[in-house]
């Protein structure tokens, strides 16, 4: 069994830690007691989490002592809405929530980022736990305190700031992701490495498959080390007015192909970012912002990890690019009417480019395949 790593979030009086490693799953009730002054949670899953794990998790709180009440949802992006969210405030106001108790979000990102948002607007705020499930949730969704919805005009364009009291990473829930998944989880963590550690990224070229194929040990370092990267950002740019903003790398292309698809199981979240992060490079190469063969070492570690690269990888229906731009634009990044992006000069050295010009990026989208 790998050792549990902690990687603190420093926030001042909102710091809180991050725990990584085996077995976390059969400790809850420990690792959690310390936070929770009627010791009893409400947890927030969705029907496979909680089919797979649920029984573990409420025999290792009972183990503690805590009591807890539950909400399960069903699975999937379309639960990110404004009638699953109303579920679950009407759910928190039926068992009698006080402000001192704690939601406890038990499941990828989808869950994290409903129950997040939801402790976020509950009595003007109440504290929440992560307990990501997913690799994707572990690197990135529960740490940094992005809470949110989605509406038919965008993804998370509903939502708050609102950190977590604590996140349990355990890596040995990841064992019952398929392949399909653990692929979208790792676009994340190649991410990290893509927008700011070039050291990292060689790593990941090496290690990638260790990753992919679920080794604990790499599994636990490649959490570690993404988390400690965010931790790092967030510290220093909570609220996202500038660095934080970097996380980005891929975004907004890729959100742009996931409302074109319907935001379900069409395309994952971690494909729309790893065919984002492709167009981002290739994008900044055309600009003349970062050379040729640095777009096609990262383009060739994205392919490898099985993740789509081009536009024809996404799906067989050409994409509109007039339709991608206008989804592009809507992005919470975009400063007067202008599209922001975030780019890159090198492997290792993301950029914020802002007011991009819309006909280049019609010229490229086009260029990519669109029409």
């Amino acid at each position: 069994m790998t050792k549990t790593l902690s990687v603190p979030v420093g926030l001042g009086e909102r710091a809180y830690e991050v725990r990584i490693g085996q077995g976390l799953l059969d400790q809850a009730g420990a690792a959690l007691i310390d936070l929770l002054p009627r010791k009893r949670v409400f947890i927030i899953s969705d029907e496979t989490v909680y089919g797979l794990h649920g029984a573990r998790l409420e025999r290792a709180l009972a183990q503690a002592g805590v009591t807890c009440s539950r909400l399960v949802l069903p699975p999937g992006e379309e639960t990110k809405s404004f009638a699953e969210l109303e579920r679950v405030i009407d759910a928190l106001l039926a068992h009698g929530l006080e402000r001192s108790d704690l939601i406890l979000a038990f499941g990828g990102g989808v869950i994290g980022d409903l129950a997040g948002f939801a402790a976020a607007i509950y009595k003007r705020g109440i504290g929440f736990i992560q307990m990501p499930t997913t690799l994707l949730a572990q690197v990135d969704s529960s740490v940094g305190g992005k809470t949110a919805i989605d509406t038919p005009r965008g993804k998370n364009m509903v939502g708050a700031f609102h950190q977590p009291r604590r996140v349990l990473a355990d890596v040995d829930l990841l064992a019952t992701l398929s392949s399909r998944e653990l692929r979208a989880g790792f676009a994340e963590v190649l991410k990290y490495g893509l927008l700011g550690d070039r050291a990292f990224f060689a790593a990941l070229e090496n290690r990638g498959a260790d990753v992919l194929a679920g080794d604990p040990e790499a599994l636990s370092w490649a959490v570690a080390k993404s988390v400690a990267m965010k931790a790092d950002i967030v510290a220093e740019d909570e609220f996202e007015t500038g660095r934080r903003a970097l996380l980005n790398l891929g975004h907004t292309f890729g959100h742009a192909l996931e409302a074109e698809t319907g935001f379900g199981g069409a395309l994952l979240h971690g494909e729309g970012v790893g065919a984002g992060m492709a167009l981002a490079f290739r994008f900044s190469a055309q600009l003349g912002l970062c050379s040729g063969e640095e777009a096609a070492r990262a383009v060739a570690a994205i392919a490898a990890a099985g993740l789509p690269t081009r536009l024809t990888e996404v799906r067989p229906l050409a994409f509109s690019a007039d339709a991608l731009l206008h989804h592009m634009a809507l992005d919470k990044k975009a400063e007067a009417g202008g599209v922001t992006l975030i780019l890159a000069k090198a492997i290792g050295e993301a950029v914020i480019v802002k007011n991009v010009a819309k006909t280049d990026l019609l010229t490229f989208l086009k260029q990519e395949g669109a029409v």
